[in-house]
C-alpha cells in the first residue's frame, strides 16, 4: 500500500449555502486516480467513512460488484426481490465483509428494497430482510419457527424457507447463495 501526506484545501460555500458553511477539497494524485480507472473525464466515485477513515472506490454496477468480489474469493448472495413477476431489486450481498451493492430494475420506488436509497448498508439489508418476516414479538412465534423447521429466528433463514412473501401484497424475492 502506497501512503502520501495530502493537503485539505477550506473554502467558503456559495450559492445556497448557509452563511459561515465551507467546502473542503483534496488533490489525489494521478497515479492512483489512473490506477482506479478513473482518470479521464473524472468517474463518480461512493465515499464512506467509518467515523475515523474515508474510503474512495469507483462507483459499480451490480454486476461489477458482483465480478470484483467473486475474484477476491468473498461470499456472495443474490437477492431478487420481485413484485408479481416483475423484478424490482437485484442485490448482491458479500458476506464476507457485510456490504452490499443494489440496482432497481423498476421506477417505482414503492416497490424497490430500498425505496430511494441507492447505497443500502448491510444495516439497511438486515432491517429490509426482517420487515418481510414474522414479527418478533407475534403471538405464536415459536410454533411458526418449529414449522418451518428453525430452532431460533433468524431473517434470513425465514426468507429463505417463506420467500419473503406477505398476506398484503405481491412481493416477493429470492435468494441464491453464489460462493
Amino acid at each position: 500500500m502506497e501512503t502520501r501526506i495530502g493537503k485539505i484545501t477550506v473554502s467558503k460555500a456559495g450559492g445556497t449555502a448557509s452563511s459561515g458553511s465551507k467546502t473542503y477539497k483534496l488533490s489525489l494524485p494521478s497515479a492512483w486516480v489512473a490506477a482506479m480507472g478513473l482518470a479521464g473525464d473524472g468517474g463518480r466515485v461512493v465515499l464512506s467513512f467509518d467515523g475515523e477513515t474515508i474510503i474512495i472506490r469507483p462507483e459499480q454496477s451490480v454486476e461489477q460488484y458482483k465480478a470484483a468480489r467473486l475474484a477476491q474469493g468473498h461470499k456472495l448472495m443474490e437477492i431478487r426481490y420481485y413484485n408479481g413477476d416483475v423484478l424490482c431489486t437485484l442485490i448482491y450481498a458479500d458476506k464476507t465483509v457485510q456490504d452490499l451493492c443494489a440496482e432497481n430494475h423498476t421506477n417505482n420506488l414503492v416497490k424497490t428494497a430500498f425505496g430511494k436509497n441507492s447505497l443500502p448498508s448491510w444495516a439497511d439489508l438486515e432491517a429490509f430482510l426482517e420487515e418481510r418476516c414474522i414479527p418478533r414479538q407475534r403471538a405464536g412465534l415459536r410454533e411458526y419457527l418449529e414449522a418451518l423447521g428453525l430452532d431460533e429466528y433468524d431473517s434470513l433463514a425465514i426468507i429463505q424457507k417463506t420467500k419473503g412473501r406477505m398476506a398484503e401484497d405481491d412481493q416477493w424475492m429470492e435468494v441464491r447463495e453464489i460462493r
